[in-house]
């Protein structure tokens, strides 16, 4: 079994970003179904309130986590991953960030579009980003949706090759991001 030391874990805030983010997506996807086949209704209206804050919310946790990222840098790769394992990796965390902006402002664009305001959680309402276009409205929520395909697409792969390295290839790295495992001292 590999034992991991403190430089090898991601930082605590890092961490927090992280599990934070995936259980507001988590909360998302079916939010989104739910508030899709209703009626026109308050609760419509309230369901897709919630969606544009927590969008908004996670567009704001993905920049402070990047700011983060920056500040502190992730730890240094697992041994024994293969230049392409490696580049895959790379490829998907850049698509998931890529996607984690893209989404909310697709969805704030769409919304402004069909001349609907975005408020985050009723505190602050945001400016329009667009004049009301009916046909642009369309557009964007087409992408919007597709952009909402992909990333959870890329969810399942990122799980499952989570859990490949956990159970099937044994390297810990999972560990590197779950908050209550415990780093050996080196």
């Amino acid at each position: 079994m590999v034992s991991l030391s403190d430089r090898q874990r991601f930082s605590p805030l890092a961490q927090l970003f992280h599990w934070t983010t995936a259980a507001l997506i988590v909360f998302q996807i079916p939010l989104a179904y739910y508030m899709i086949g209703l009626p026109l209704s308050p609760d419509k209206l309230a369901s897709y309130a919630l969606h544009k804050s927590i969008g908004l919310t996670v567009f704001s946790l993905t920049a402070l986590r990047l700011a983060w990222r920056w500040i502190k840098p992730p730890p240094p790769r697992i041994e024994g991953a293969s230049p392409l394992q490696h580049g895959l990796s790379q490829a998907v965390h850049f698509a998931l960030y890529a996607l984690l902006f893209s989404l909310p402002l697709t969805g704030w664009l769409s919304s402004s579009a069909a001349n609907f305001p975005v408020s985050l959680f009723s505190l602050v309402t945001l400016p329009d980003l667009v004049a009301p276009n009916r046909e642009l409205h369309d557009a964007l929520e087409l992408t919007h949706r597709i952009l909402a395909y992909s990333l959870m697409t890329l969810i399942v792969g990122h799980t499952a090759a989570a859990c490949w390295h956990q159970w099937i290839k044994r390297d810990r790295l999972l560990q590197r991001m779950l908050p209550w495992v415990r780093a050996e001292r080196e």
